[in-house]
């Protein structure tokens, strides 16, 4: 079998001729850096993720942070987040000072489910900790079972932080990912590799207007510009006793995580894209169902959970390796020398050497199983059906099915 004639890497953006033409609108206007376009994003977003507000940030890790310090994270609290998660999600719990509860997952599926997540509550209290967030984590485009997850934590005071960088257009019962019906607050991401791309960019969705309000005071270094605000008189008053002109004020601590009016345009008009992307992307899962199938037991498609319309992010397969006669990292090797990319998601965060001289080594094997025994193929738009073909042809080669 020859080679693909380019590389198919697991996950690629798609830039068409008018995401060119927003950004050099913006190029060529006033602003580059926080202007007129970033509140057109928000907009924009909160309305496709089905939330009141949203609140753009530089990276979807800036936004886990800022959600974290939003919600009093801080030394001394306690999250819990599913192992079988990008860093992320729980070295943002730790930039506040908190620690971490890590839950098992799903051994078919590699999702938090609420057996775990009740698991980890009591692992916590028998530590002494009384969790006040927990991070469920929808992978691939699968969504958790988050009204389950839910009640659960209103049971316990937990407050819930959903990391949604993989759902954006995945429904749960119907409600959209990010719509804060099942959770406080919802993170996005916008990675070239993720649904719509802004180079870098990531965004937090609540339905709680002071809670955003809050959350972008944090992400503009935690500084109020407005003169209409009570405010310390020791900073200057004019001679009329109001706030100088060139008054502002910072109250708490706050961090430089905006986005630029570059990346914004560029989202907005991938936005435009979106039912277009979510459609082929859900056509090609379907097409590796079904030119999957005859190699079964060997490969298995994602195991679909109940409740859940996917926008499959990724399409991870289940390879039963001892069955197939290789390894992992053999069959990736050969699959690359074809211009076929694949990828782990994803090493457990709780095998990472600093989180096991944090909490020692723990004993999760839901997680354990599932990224022993996973690989993600290519999905991206711009793929064709023939694609498809050649990267199972090449599988099936490769495993001798």
């Amino acid at each position: 079998m020859g080679s693909a004639e380019k590389f198919l890497p697991y996950g690629r953006q798609v830039i068409e001729d008018d995401d060119i033409e927003a950004v050099t609108r913006v190029l060529r206007g006033d602003y580059l850096t926080t202007g007129p376009a970033v509140g057109v994003f928000e907009a924009d977003f909160a309305k496709v993720a089905g939330a009141k507000e949203s609140i753009v940030c530089g990276n979807a890790t800036q936004a886990l942070h800022l959600a974290c310090i939003a919600l009093g994270l801080e030394s001394g609290k306690t999250a819990i987040v599913p192992t079988l998660t990008f860093l992320a999600t729980a070295n943002a719990v730790r930039y506040t000072g908190a620690d971490v509860i890590f839950a098992d997952v799903d051994l078919q599926t590699g999702l938090m489910t609420p057996e775990t997540f009740e698991q980890a509550i009591v692992l916590a209290k028998q530590q002494g900790a009384a969790p006040k967030v927990v991070l469920p984590v929808h992978l691939a485009g699968q969504t958790v079972d988050q009204e389950a997850i839910q009640n659960i934590a209103r049971r316990e005071n937990i407050t819930v932080l959903t990391d949604s960088c993989h759902a954006l257009s995945s429904t749960y019962k119907g409600v959209l990912a990010g719509a804060c019906r099942y959770e406080d607050l919802a993170v996005f991401s916008f990675h070239p590799v993720k649904t719509i791309a802004m180079g870098e960019g990531g965004a937090i969705t609540t339905n709680d207007s002071a809670l955003a309000a809050r959350l972008r005071l944090l992400r503009g270094h935690g500084m109020i510009h407005r003169a209409e605000q009570p405010f310390d008189p020791a900073l200057g008053l004019d001679e009329n006793g109001a706030p100088n002109p060139w008054f502002y004020e910072m109250r708490e601590l706050g961090y430089n995580y905006r986005e630029s009016d570059i990346h914004c345009a560029l989202g907005s008009s991938q936005l435009k894209k979106l039912d277009r992307f979510i459609q082929r992307r859900r056509e090609l899962a379907l097409l590796y169902d079904e030119q999957l199938a005859p190699l079964a037991p060997y490969v298995l498609p994602p195991l679909r959970v109940p409740d859940c319309v996917p926008g499959w992010h990724l399409y991870a397969v289940r390879i039963d390796f001892e069955k197939a006669g290789c390894s992992r990292a053999s069959l990736m090797n050969v699959l690359k020398a074809q211009n076929i990319g694949s990828q782990v998601h994803y090493i457990p965060v709780h095998r990472q050497p600093y989180y096991r001289e944090l909490y020692g080594d723990l004993n999760l094997p839901g997680a354990d199983h599932y990224y022993e025994h996973t690989l993600s193929l290519p999905l991206f738009p711009s793929m064709t059906n023939e694609d498809v073909c050649f990267i199972v042809d090449a599988l099936r080669s490769a495993i001798g099915a």
